[in-house]
């Protein structure tokens, strides 16, 4: 019998999307069966997963490794969740504490492309915090399709008792690219003997959800920044509401990293990745295409120790979240922003203007899915109640 091999989607089941009806059974499946209080295996929605026939997990009903899915989904799970027998959903401390589970004590996990706060009691446990319904969302199908993946590659690795980790070899043996195998290896938080040692049957359990504590938890985080604007005095001006990486807008505001260029550069020279060594090069070689401000703000966010103090004295207020609700923010009252330090590109700055402006932009790192539903309906709620006004853009760079 032939053995199945990794590949890619071909153009026709590529272009398989889910129906509205797979979805919702889909999504009912899941959060009826979150509803209990025990422990559902995830096993149990393979079906109706591989059913749903998803864009991003196209050879899911096959016996195909995808090797895209899985790297997805390793992007966005921490890198040791194949070492655990159970995942607890949540959205607050405290509802762990109520079933004896005290992960304020536990270790924590990330995951590179994900915002979530991970926690693993080292026995078997991983506790994450989630930050609205549509994280659940997120999250769910990406374990399930990380199951599948990892269970077809220890299949087919029992098939292969000498295959190890070589890029080239694997593509030679299993299939596939074989710069997606080093993407893979890069992504994996497993060696190929781990997989095949192993097969996983992850266990799901779901503490709360209610849409009442999501509420709850969005409160929480709003809070520091409700007492941020009152210690600065103007928590009844109007605010603009950005939603931005932190570092966009503090840029081009407070003149950090511009102000360090011999310290950014020195940091690239010395010990910066080789892609920026060599860019650096490009531009003292008049060969560059890009901005060099914008070169040195990128290497900037790792070059430069924490700025939080001088952004302070440059009109920006820093603050980071402890909540489920993984987005920091930023306070910057327009009247204290400095048009001194601001980035030449911005142009010419009525700095008397500006010194008489009474808004306040609030930047929030942008927010995924209902999470900045949630933020937006309590920031405008709270805001209407006080009379004070509110608008909003967006900004990712």
């Amino acid at each position: 019998m032939a053995v199945p091999r990794v590949r890619a989607a071909t153009p026709a089941e590529a272009d398989v999307r889910a129906t509205s009806e797979d979805v919702e059974l889909y999504h009912r499946t899941y959060t009826t069966l979150l509803r209990s209080s025990g422990e559902t295996r995830l096993r149990v929605l393979e079906p109706v997963h591989q059913a749903m026939g998803s864009s991003l997990h196209g050879l899911a009903a096959s016996e195909d490794i995808d090797l895209g899915a899985l790297i997805y989904a390793c992007r966005r799970l921490p890198a040791d969740i194949w070492t655990a027998e159970r995942i607890v959903l949540g959205q607050e401390a405290v509802q762990f504490s109520r079933v004896g589970m005290r992960i304020v004590d536990w270790e924590q996990r990330e995951a590179p492309a994900r915002r979530r706060r991970w926690f693993a009691d080292e026995r078997g446990t991983l506790a994450v915090l989630l930050a609205s319904g549509s994280d659940l969302d997120d999250l769910l199908p990406t374990l399930v399709a990380y199951q599948l993946e990892w269970n077809k590659l220890h299949r087919r690795l029992l098939a292969a008792p000498d295959l190890d980790a070589d890029a080239a070899a694997c593509a030679e043996a299993l299939g596939g690219d074989e710069a997606d195998w080093e993407r893979l290896f890069e992504a994996f938080g497993a060696t190929l003997d781990e997989v095949r040692g192993c097969s996983l049957d992850l266990r799901v359990r779901m503490l709360g959800g209610s849409a009442v504590g999501y509420a709850r938890m969005t409160r929480r985080w709003w809070r520091p920044v409700q007492t941020t604007l009152a210690d600065l005095g103007v928590a009844d001006r109007p605010l603009y509401l950005v939603s931005s990486n932190t570092h966009s807008l503090s840029n081009l505001f407070t003149g950090v990293p511009r102000t360090h260029e011999d310290q950014v550069v020195r940091w690239i020279a010395r010990e910066g990745p080789e892609e920026l060594r060599d860019e650096l090069e490009r531009f003292r070689g008049g060969e560059a295409q890009g901005s060099w401000e914008n070169f040195l703000y990128y290497a900037g966010r790792d070059a430069l120790d924490p700025r939080a103090e001088e952004e302070r004295a440059a009109g920006v207020t820093h603050l980071s979240s402890a909540t489920a609700l993984r987005v920091s923010a930023q306070v910057m009252p327009l009247e204290r922003l400095r048009p001194e330090l601001f980035d030449p590109r911005l142009g010419d700055v009525d700095a008397d203007a500006l010194a008489a402006a009474r808004g306040v932009i609030v930047n929030i790192e942008y927010p995924l899915g209902l999470a900045a539903y949630n933020i937006l309906r309590e920031i405008t709620r709270r805001r209407t109640r006080s009379g004070a006004s509110t608008c909003s853009a967006r900004r990712r760079r």
